[in-house]
């Protein structure tokens, strides 16, 4: 995947940002002395300086130069978990209630559907496309493909996960009808029916819907918003429970955007060789890193074939390109006989369309687009939280992908709130949805995967003033 010329140098000041080596206020490198330094123009200094201050990590005084913010963003600092792991039936306590508002009559302002907006949609490049396909393969894009997929999307999609070291077998790859279907795939290949997993928490409901329908049993592991899936806690409940699988999004997890580190991967799977569990990966966000450098996935670490990776690319082009795949390893027998009684093959049209995207250069051109408008985006809207809402209202800045996760103070009347957001005519992910118990109740999710109007800014802007 190709990067930004001027992540030579952001990327060692953002992790040095990060890590608190540079403090608020620390005075950064000049233009000349990062010319000088990476051997690169001007320009390309001024526009990773220009992307550093998006992020907020960076401000400029005039005349003065490029200094770390002293312009904090309040921060969801989450404690470690002190109780002992719970087995949890597969029932919602609430209602699953996907948005905070119902009414049909009145034009909404959106930010609880995890796809890009149609302003952020390539349409023109995905259309394009799509006719070249249709002239080159004619009458032959209605006839079925291969059940598990097109040998040559196939080989794209390898091609592309060996640049992140990711390596995948043909005859492990299946192309599935998005991730959704991907992970119901995976877990019917490892699990039955009252079997346990071990599920990040809080978890996309979407995935909490595949584990209640196949009837299994959870342990809800806590996303720790440092370093991600709790590894720990992971650790003591194998110790009474026999987990068939674990279901973690190591790359820019839905909702809080956290990134797990190359180490934290590694642990992760140690742990699942030693008992002999099953990973099932979410990658679906791995592209939309806002530094520019395409993380690792845990597959890439893996040599025993428990690793079960998948992704999609709804995520990145388009909600309606109804394209994932899934890396099956060891378990492909058994994925291949579940994919098979699904339904024959996905859409023609759609896979001939991603392969030849993949083959040249304009989905990466895409992607660099994409994650910067991602990356400002995500400012834009922290900034507007924490303007907006009472104080004590705390929200994670996401490494990557288009989720934010935000906690309302503890006095908040939630029911008020989601009330309120009715009357506006706004939509929010309640927090509840996220978990089988009610850990977060006070929290939403808010997605930033389209530009903003001003009816969109005045939305949140008014969704947070009756509760100030």
């Amino acid at each position: 995947m190709r990067s930004y010329r001027y992540e030579v140098f952001t990327s060692s000041i953002e992790k040095n940002i990060r890590e608190g080596i540079f403090k608020p206020g620390y005075k950064l490198p000049s233009i000349r002395e990062l010319k000088n330094q990476y051997h690169v123009s001007t320009q390309t200094i001024q526009s990773g300086y220009e992307y550093l201050m998006i992020l907020g990590w960076v401000e400029s005084i005039p005349k003065s130069g490029y200094y770390v913010s002293t312009k904090s963003i309040e921060i969801l600092v989450q404690p470690p978990s002190s109780t002992a792991p719970i087995v949890r039936d597969a029932i919602f306590e609430n209602n699953l209630v996907l948005t905070t508002s119902s009414r049909p009559a009145k034009k909404l302002s959106e930010f609880n559907v995890a796809t890009p907006g149609d302003l952020l949609i390539p349409q023109k490049l995905l259309l394009r496309t799509m006719q070249q396909v249709i002239r080159e393969y004619g009458v032959s894009l209605l006839r079925y493909y291969p059940p598990n997929g097109s040998e040559t999307l196939k080989n794209s999609i390898i091609k592309r996960t060996a640049l992140y070291k990711t390596r995948i077998n043909s005859d492990q790859l299946i192309i599935t009808d998005g991730a959704l279907q991907a992970v119901y795939i995976a877990l019917a290949a490892v699990c039955t029916a009252g079997d346990i997993v071990a599920l990040e928490s809080p978890c996309v409901f979407s995935i909490l819907e595949v584990v209640r329908v196949l009837n299994l049993r959870v342990i809800e592991i806590p996303v720790d918003l440092s370093v991600g899936f709790d590894i720990d806690f992971l650790r003591s409940a194998c110790l009474k429970n026999r987990i068939k699988a674990i279901l973690v999004t190591p790359n820019f997890h839905n909702p809080t955007g956290i990134l797990m580190s190359d180490e934290q991967k590694q642990v992760l799977l140690q742990l699942a060789q030693q008992q002999d569990i099953a990973v099932i990966e979410n990658d679906v966000y791995g592209d939309l890193s806002f530094s520019g450098q395409r993380p690792s996935t845990i597959k890439s670490f893996d040599e025993s074939g428990l690793v079960m990776t998948y992704s999609s690319f709804a995520k990145t082009l388009a909600p309606g390109i109804r394209l994932g795949w899934l890396s099956a390893g060891k378990f492909m027998e058994r994925a291949e006989q579940i994919k098979f009684s699904l339904g024959s093959s996905v859409s023609p049209v759609y896979q001939e369309t991603v392969n030849k995207l993949l083959d040249g250069n304009s989905y990466d051109r895409h992607l660099r687009s994409f994650r910067m408008q991602l990356a400002k985006n995500a400012y834009f809207t922290i900034k507007l939280i924490t303007a907006s809402f009472p104080e004590g209202t705390t929200c994670h800045m996401p490494s990557g992908g288009y989720n934010i996760w935000v906690k309302m103070p503890d006095h908040t009347n939630m029911d008020h709130f989601y009330k309120q957001c009715e009357k506006i005519g706004v939509r929010f992910t309640p927090g509840y949805t996220f978990s089988f118990s009610n850990d977060f109740s006070r929290h939403f999710r808010v997605v930033f995967a389209d530009k903003y109007s001003q009816k969109k800014i005045e939305a949140i802007q008014l969704s947070g003033q009756p509760i100030r």
